[in-house]
């Protein structure tokens, strides 16, 4: 911190420290601490001049945890509420409801109408204006708080309802393709049901919640998977869960309950009334989310929330500016800047990557992970697949259910965002679940380390319907019975490594993660040991290697022998391990980590055509999907790219392997885009990261998918972030690359962040750089020009 801040700071941590309240601190923090924004931000923000037809063409807003989808809709403004975490008994990720304003008079009916997503201050405004009548609907979102409020003003008296809409108010039995919402998926055991939640009319407020009933699918997965005797040291997440929360509405009383239908979807909504006619209303939707003993507990736990919002609404306001004003300081990308009313595609995927990027900041506070198939902000099935006559709820590949492979493209923009304090909830998804997955490999093989599976549960177990419900007799207890899914379990070396540059870009502190990764690593050690030793008589191969067999290169190379993805992890996080200040790790856990890292095989190579190529592994039984692991050497693990030896293998790998070339698209995970940045063909990255960039064909440019996954698609985003950062600047340790794949006839203004606690702002005109600005200035001299 500067050194002026902190004489400034001196005399009023005295002052505040009476106040008990760790979010004025942090509020004046960052009034002291924040610069200016980019001049260009505004000219991203998202303007609408008609109402939208129906929920698909909604707006998002939020902030903490919580998100929005906003629209206006035959004269009403409506929106949709999610939180992170949100887990019913089948592990649904639910909504928390809709919410629908209706003014009386009604310039919002066929009046001149303005709808616009403000990315400076988080929120969004709703103006119309009808016989002389102006109104305005300001939405928001508190940062530190599951507060959300809308504000009415008008120029002339007006009375206003609000109706709190759910299609949960009985319960719904899922039947067929409506279960991928939830971990049954497409093998429900028996009758599976969305249960009611509870909603009523509590004093002046509405007041609703969801509490998860004794017997949830973490119950029968334990069973599925033969993990009774161990069950009561399992993480279980669903247990006791409540959430809801209450529509409040200032000088509003309750207006009775009726019942209605929105995209074919049955809803009952509960009204509150303005008690008269009035220049402004207020409405605020508290949530709340616990593991309460009792209701009574929950609902008090609510009330403090309601209360402490209530108190002083403008200083929370003010804490919130603050909060998006440091974010947007601290990062972003402006591709032709000066040629925005040109909407031109290169000017979209910059525009873009900050709507992207504003999404994931809507969830900076959250428990749980940004799910990479709709995040915060999915709508009506119907609107995305019109065969799909589902409720708000559903969202193809589950709610609880994490893949590994998508999650990660999610989370690996926010290190060069300078947003490694958003990593958070993804690390402490994984740490929650560390016990689980050790427990795994205790009961099924009687080894250590931890056992991460690609499908999984949020309490660290493989998907049910993936491990497979009709599976052979004797066979191993501990793997998915699943063409697909089958010995894929490297993925969350990612995460280690995403871990240890937190460290290295932030300087955040990885010893609260050595033990996960250590864990990590040590199960493929012991695991493939044991495996060669059930083969014959020797757990290494004959050059003191581990064989690592049977493997899979992504999902896609399967009963794989050494492969590259999981070569390349395991030497990458090792050879991390082992850069680490001196200070971090004993003597013993460093000739540990030594010892492993020798045991690892070298990467497989062939040749194709007179090209030396990268090999997906030293051999496999059969492709199954469309992934490019071949190129993982490349991105995530950094073991090919400019600078580095042999560049000429890595780009002929992109250029003539046969798979590479058939499976290359900027659909949805797809990571062509970043290969070629990482390597360098310009003309390439840019083509891939414009195509996955530019505007989805939603009204919400940003809102892209279903692509493989569904709508937004977050890992399509966050690919498309990557692929454009990478473009603009990599890293080789100290080394920063600026421009290494940057078209030159495209102008652009940027800030990234790099290892070291380094940012990098720059300006390139016409080709050239024209300003550019590092932090800490001695580092400067680490900046490679193109």
């Amino acid at each position: 911190m500067p050194q002026k801040a902190q004489n400034v700071l001196r005399p009023l941590r005295k002052l505040l420290r009476p106040l008990r309240a760790p979010y004025v601190w942090a509020f004046i923090l960052l009034r002291l601490t924040a610069t200016a924004q980019s001049p260009e931000l505004p000219s991203n923000n998202i303007t609408w001049t008609s109402p939208s037809r129906n929920a698909a063409e909604s707006m998002p807003c939020g902030g903490g945890d919580v998100g929005l989808n906003v629209w206006s809709e035959q004269g009403d403004v409506l929106f949709y509420a999610a939180r992170s975490g949100t887990f019913d008994e089948n592990n649904s990720l639910l909504k928390l409801g809709r919410v629908r304003l209706r003014l009386t008079p009604n310039p919002f009916d066929n009046g001149h109408f303005a709808q616009t997503l403000n990315l400076q201050q988080g929120d969004v405004t709703l103006t119309a204006e009808k016989n002389g009548l102006k109104a305005q609907v300001h939405i928001w979102v508190e940062v530190f708080r599951p507060v959300i409020h809308v504000e009415v003003s008008s120029s002339k008296p007006l009375a206003a309802e609000a109706r709190y809409e759910s299609w949960r108010h009985q319960d719904r039995v899922l039947k067929g393709k409506e279960n991928n919402q939830n971990s049954y998926k497409w093998a429900p055991q028996g009758e599976v049901k969305t249960r009611h939640d509870s909603i009523s009319f509590r004093g002046q407020t509405v007041e609703f919640f969801h509490q998860n009933r004794p017997e949830t699918v973490f119950d029968v997965t334990v069973r599925q998977q033969g993990l009774e005797a161990v069950k009561a040291q399992l993480y279980n997440p669903l247990r006791n869960l409540t959430f809801g929360g209450a529509l409040t509405g200032e000088n509003m009383q309750p207006a009775g309950a009726t019942d209605g239908t929105y995209q074919r979807t049955p809803f009952r909504a509960y009204a509150l009334k303005s008690r008269g006619t009035a220049r402004k209303h207020a409405l605020t939707l508290a949530l709340h989310t616990s593991y309460a003993s009792s209701l009574q507990q929950w609902q008090q736990e609510l009330r403090q929330t309601q209360q402490a919002a209530a108190q002083n609404p403008k200083a929370a306001r003010q804490q919130t500016l603050a909060w998006w004003r440091s974010f947007w300081q601290r990062s972003f990308i402006h591709i032709q800047p000066t040629k925005a009313a040109e909407n031109a595609p290169e000017w979209q995927a910059g525009r873009n990557y900050q709507l992207m990027r504003y999404m994931l900041g809507c969830n900076a506070q959250g428990q749980w992970p940004t799910k990479f198939n709709g995040g915060l902000f999915t709508y009506d099935p119907a609107l995305t697949d019109s065969t799909l006559k589902f409720t708000p709820d559903f969202r193809n590949w589950g709610g609880g259910t994490h893949t590994a492979q998508n999650q990660r493209l999610v989370y690996w923009p926010l290190l060069k965002s300078g947003d490694a304090q958003l990593l958070k909830p993804q690390f402490d998804f994984y740490l929650r679940l560390l016990k689980n997955a050790e427990l795994r490999s205790q009961t099924y093989w009687q080894h250590p380390g931890a056992c991460f599976t690609e499908q999984l549960e949020n309490f660290g177990l493989p998907n049910p319907a993936e491990y497979g419900w009709k599976r052979p007799a004797g066979f191993d207890r501990g793997l998915e019975y699943n063409a697909w899914l089958e010995y894929e379990w490297d993925t969350v070396l990612e995460f280690c490594l995403m871990m240890l540059d937190a460290e290295r870009y932030a300087g955040q502190d990885i010893k609260p993660y050595l033990p996960f990764i250590e864990s990590c690593l040590t199960f493929f050690d012991q695991h493939y040991q044991q495996l060669a030793r059930q083969r014959g008589a020797k757990a290494l191969d004959g050059e003191g290697h581990l064989v690592l067999y049977p493997g899979s290169g992504a999902e896609t190379y399967k009963m794989a022998y050494n492969s590259t993805a999981t070569v390349a992890g395991l030497r990458t996080v090792l050879t991390r391990l082992l850069a680490l200040p001196p200070q971090v790790g004993t003597a013993e856990q460093r000739q540990t980590w030594t010892a492993m890292l020798g045991r690892i095989p070298a990467l497989s190579f062939r040749e194709i055509d007179g090209h030396r190529l990268i090999s997906p592994a030293k051999s496999w039984e059969r492709v199954n999907n469309v992934e490019s692991p071949q190129l993982y050497p490349v991105f995530p693990w950094g073991q090919y790219g400019l600078g580095r030896p042999d560049l000429d293998v890595a780009r002929n790998t992109y250029r003539f392997d046969p798979d590479v070339q058939k499976f290359r698209s900027h659909v949805g995970w797809k990571q062509h885009n970043i290969f070629a940045a990482r390597l360098g063909l310009t003309d390439e990255a840019a083509l891939l990261t414009v195509q996955k960039l530019q505007d989805s064909g939603r009204r919400f440019p940003a809102f892209w998918g279903p692509g493989y996954d569904w709508a937004p698609d977050h890992n399509w985003g966050g690919a498309g972030m990557i692929g454009l950062q990478e473009m603009l600047l990599q890293v080789d340790d100290r080394k920063i690359l600026l421009l290494p794949a940057w078209p030159k006839q495209w102008d652009v203004h940027f800030k990234l962040h790099a290892p070291y606690q380094t940012t990098v702002e720059c300006t390139v005109k016409d080709g050239k750089v024209t300003e550019l600005k590092v932090t800490p200035e001695s580092r400067r001299a680490d900046v490679v020009l193109p």
